[in-house]
């Protein structure tokens, strides 16, 4: 099924984060020369991580638009998972560099100076990250885009890093102890780190063909479920996410008397039903006599998790 709204007009709200990016790089780097704070250093330092981040998310959703083609017959937004993926990479790298280079100004302390300037600044870099994160998080989960919702949380793991970074300021600043401006970038950049291992995650399994969440699965039989016809059931139920889009894939057993016309007409009502009440979904179904042996395959089953076997066992629905 197509989309409601291509995703090539939605990258407004990622160009948006590269325009965001570069305006935090500057307020960030210009907080860093005045204070010498390493926590800004590393907080600017993850802005042009972001820059990057959203360079790429920009460009995989221009090419997961692109409609299906000969050589891509199952469209290309698969590469949303990759983006993701580099995304959360980027993240990882970020967090072990904030905390490493925590741990090294934590050994060798250096003097900080003009904190309330670079606080402001960071507080107002902080401010248009936030804003423009949640704009990303509203689409991306709107539109079940996982390359713009990655792009949200890289700049809220930016946020966050710099609520660290902040707090250790202030801190600094009242105490003039300047050790927690260094452990304060040690466990923001642990912070980091754990979101991007979770991104990296997220993107592995969509390139793994991972199934549906069980709850999404469990109301896809209950719709095949809900329309099948009397003496009819199903097997060989199959799911996977490629991008926003979500393929499903089953074989449909009835009547083998049953018309080729009518077995058709049948798996449309079905298709039809699925799609009205999942959108972005591409539906298959193979129809097979439910009284023919070579209907049933009992080990493939038995490997996906069913326990469906022919209706003379006793049992008829997956």
């Amino acid at each position: 099924m197509a989309r409601m709204e291509p995703l090539a007009r939605l990258r407004w709200p990622v160009a948006l984060s590269i325009g965001a990016a570069l305006v935090t790089i500057g307020m960030k780097g210009t907080a860093y020369a005045l204070t010498g704070s390493v926590g800004l250093l590393t907080d600017a330092l993850e802005s042009v991580v972001n820059l990057v981040a959203a360079l790429t998310a920009y460009f995989a959703l221009g090419y997961a638009s692109r409609p299906a083609d000969p050589g891509h017959p199952y469209g290309h937004e698969k590469i949303e998972f990759f983006s993701s993926g580099l995304e959360g990479a980027l993240i990882f790298v970020a967090g072990l560099g904030a905390a490493a280079y925590g741990v090294q100004r934590l050994i060798y302390p250096e003097p900080l100076a003009s904190l309330e300037v670079g606080g402001v600044l960071a507080l107002a870099a902080s401010a248009i990250n936030f804003a423009v994160a949640r704009v990303l998080l509203h689409y991306g989960r709107a539109h079940k885009s996982i390359v713009m919702e990655a792009d949200g949380q890289h700049l809220m793991a930016d946020v966050y890093t710099s609520a660290g970074v902040l707090l250790g300021l202030v801190l600094v600043y009242l105490t003039d102890y300047t050790f927690f401006d260094s452990l304060l970038a040690i466990a923001m950049g642990a912070h980091i780190t754990w979101l991007g291992l979770g991104l990296i995650r997220r993107s592995f399994d969509g390139l793994m063909d991972h199934a549906l969440e069980p709850t999404e699965l469990e109301r896809v039989r209950e719709l095949i479920r809900a329309h099948l016809p009397e003496g009819a059931t199903f097997h060989l139920l199959r799911t996977r996410l490629s991008g926003a889009r979500r393929f499903i894939e089953f074989h449909l057993l009835v009547n083998g008397d049953l018309t080729v016309r009518a077995g058709h007409r049948l798996a449309e009502a079905l298709e039809s039903a699925i799609c009205a009440a999942m959108p972005e979904v591409a539906v298959t179904i193979h129809v097979e006599p439910v009284d023919e042996e070579e209907s049933w395959e009992p080990e493939y089953i038995r490997r996906l998790g069913e326990d469906s076997v022919p209706p003379a066992s006793g049992s008829s629905a997956s």
